[in-house]
């Protein structure tokens, strides 16, 4: 049996605010001598992409398009950007403004969860193309991932004890890692904005229309802002203000997230029955004991089933209950297994813990995203006055951070928050924890042709969620967000709490 110290650093600084829950895994190219399909001027084979989690595949083109890394020396070294073309429905002759997806985290792939796009954008897609561009560093896109000598991923040091150290010093080996690979100062928002417009002329497309959820919203603002002329339509989905300093307010977002989860239990006859002492306080009250006494803990790994021992931190807790606020149906164990803590049972919890953060190491590229946030956030961060009363501390934004003073990265500008006159349609969960829906209301002062839904017991990422694909063909299709009719959004409901390891109370 193995065993490690569970790290909330860890979990968090590889979440941050990825747009989609599950984890990815890889797609497949063509190969051999199958006839390329040309899109302006860009070349495409079959692929079959696939999306960790999902049942399906889907079934696309893929291309390689080379970009100069560094645009101030366009003969240094080029990059390859991914490129997965879904086709539209009208026999490959979709409207002439494609639609481009902005994926989450910063650090997640496009194309890596493209079963859930599909699923999001199936209205919008029989009418319009729909491309997927690996960010630059992350995917099939010259990923900024920490390799070895062996060309296998740089383990961190799961017996030393989670600490910023632990990180700064995991960061330095992988920055020495990319050397001859990679220079991460040119993979940030500003560059990904190039990128995506150099593929637009590529493909001969006058406008786009823009989706982006999570980070991939800052993408899409910025995207706006900078070509305005180039940008027809924009859908944005767990929104973040140009102006937020990513990782600077989980500490409150994440508590007022919880506190509405709390709430709807007490709402819930069976609910409140079974779990006298709201989610919030049961979570406090088990992140206590274990601050004054660890427990080692013996359980089953939920991905090898292998015996593990492990020893449960406060901090390993707490950050997955965050993990889990992102997705109701995840966060619907919570009261339950927090609940058999507290009578010293940790073996649910301990798995759990593992699960989350073996799933979240496999969807963020790291590098990638200590690219973005060391160049936009971190130089804007400055820390809250102290409050005891949070479930997270100031120490949860240092570990966001903790990279950045050894991460080769340069100051980005400030950059100010989106005025425009484009169509806008800005989607929110009603209880998401890290981009809630004041946020999307903050952004919504500057678009007057803007328009804010919020979609009720909802986490982070609404694209899916009940009627939505259905508005987002009607939006796209039409560009006018105030004429939609959204009462159909009000079907969505709340997921009960399990009540039991067989699920909730019928």
């Amino acid at each position: 049996m193995q065993r490690h110290h569970f790290a909330r650093a860890g979990l968090l600084a590889s979440m941050l605010i990825a747009g989609c829950s599950a984890p990815p895994q890889a797609g497949t190219d063509g190969a051999g001598d199958t006839p390329s399909r040309r899109y302006g001027q860009i070349d495409f084979r079959p692929c079959t992409l696939a999306t960790e989690g999902a049942s399906d595949n889907v079934e696309a083109q893929c291309a390689t398009f080379q970009v100069p890394e560094d645009r101030s020396k366009p003969d240094g070294r080029r990059i390859d950007l991914r490129i997965a073309w879904l086709e539209s429905g009208n026999s490959g002759s979709g409207l002439p403004d494609p639609v481009f997806f902005l994926a989450g985290g910063p650090g997640q792939a496009a194309s890596e969860v493209a079963v859930i796009v599909d699923t999001a954008l199936r209205q919008v897609r029989k009418q319009r193309d729909i491309f997927l561009i690996d960010q630059r560093g992350t995917g099939g896109s010259n990923p900024l991932s920490c390799l070895g000598a062996d060309g296998k991923e740089l383990p961190m040091d799961e017996e030393a004890a989670p600490s910023e150290a632990l990180l700064r010093e995991y960061a330095e080996r992988c920055a020495a890692s990319l050397k001859g690979r990679a220079d991460p100062r040119f993979y940030t928002t500003a560059e990904a904005i190039a990128d995506l417009d150099a593929v637009r002329q590529a493909l001969g497309a006058d406008t786009l229309n823009l989706v982006g959820g999570s980070y991939g919203t800052r993408v899409a603002q910025r995207y706006a802002a900078a070509y305005p002329q180039h940008t027809r339509s924009i859908v944005i989905d767990g929104v973040v203000p140009n102006d937020l300093v990513v990782g600077g307010e989980f500490a409150n977002t994440f508590d007022n997230a919880i506190t509405l989860q709390s709430a709807q239990c007490r709402k819930d006859a069976a609910c409140s029955k079974r779990f006298p002492v709201d989610t919030r306080a049961q979570l406090r009250s088990v992140a206590d004991t274990l601050r004054r006494t660890p427990v080692t803990v013996e359980y089953r790994d939920p991905g090898t089933n292998a015996p593990r021992k492990d020893v449960l931190t406060p901090d390993s807790v707490v950050g997955l209950a965050f993990a889990f606020s992102y997705v109701p149906q995840y966060s619907s164990l919570l009261p339950l297994v927090l609940d058999e803590a507290t009578q010293g049972r940790y073996a649910p919890l301990a798995s759990l813990v593992r699960g989350a953060t073996r799933s979240m190491d496999f969807q963020i590229n790291r590098g990638m995203q200590w690219s973005v946030i060391c160049s936009e956030d971190a130089p804007r961060y400055q820390a809250p006055a102290e409050s005891g009363g949070a479930l997270f501390g100031p120490e949860a934004a240092r570990a966001f951070f903790a990279a950045c003073p050894v991460w080769p990265h340069q100051p980005a500008a400030a950059v100010a928050p989106l005025r425009s006159d484009l169509p806008v349609l800005l989607l929110s969960g009603e209880l998401d924890p890290v981009t809630p829906p004041r946020y999307a209301e903050q952004v919504l002062k500057g678009l007057p042709k803007g328009r804010a839904l919020v979609a009720r017991g909802q986490g982070h990422g609404t694209l899916t969620a009940g009627c939505m694909p259905r508005l987002l063909g009607q939006f796209i299709d039409t560009t006018d967000a105030k004429a939609l009719d959204a009462s159909c959004l009000d079907t969505l409901s709340y997921v009960p709490a399990f009540t039991s390891f067989n699920g909730w109370a019928p």
